[in-house]
């Protein structure tokens, strides 16, 4: 299976499990060919918007291991730029099984986004995985969307 295939499963299960714990009703799906769209608006409380969590890996194909400095100078002048109304970050440890039959394991940044759905939107985010994939020499950088229900 890819690297981009199975990241952190552990934090998928907190994430349900804060939900199912706190009884937050779920909007519906979006097809899993459909990029996220503005969808009616089904929660109890607040409103639809999507929630996007992007994995990144922090070893390089050489050995090195991407510095926290260098992972914060990516988060204060790429991320935040785009995504100026917040953001989250998580220490992660993800693994995968390569091409080669091998089980890898490296540590990672989980980023969760909450943001509208739109266009531009999308559009930032695309960039922020291309600037990090180009940058820190990465295969890739997984990105998982849902549709959630939000109120302040």
């Amino acid at each position: 299976m890819k690297k981009q295939m199975i990241y952190s499963l552990a934090m998928a299960a907190l994430l349900a499990g804060c939900q199912q714990a706190h009884n937050v009703p779920h909007p519906a799906p979006l097809p899993p060919t459909v990029a996220p769209a503005v969808v009616k608006n089904t929660c109890a409380h607040g409103t639809v918007q999507v929630q996007t969590t992007l994995w990144f890996g922090l070893s390089r194909p050489h050995g090195s291991n991407i510095t926290e400095k260098a992972w914060q100078a990516f988060i204060d002048h790429d991320v935040t730029p785009r995504f100026k109304d917040g953001l989250s970050v998580y220490n992660a440890k993800g693994q995968w099984l390569g091409d080669d039959g091998r089980l890898a394991r490296e540590n990672s940044k989980a980023l969760m986004l909450i943001h509208s759905a739109d266009k531009e939107n999308d559009q930032k985010i695309e960039q922020l995985r291309q600037i990090y994939k180009q940058r820190f020499e990465q295969e890739s950088v997984m990105r998982v969307d849902n549709n959630v229900c939000v109120d302040f």
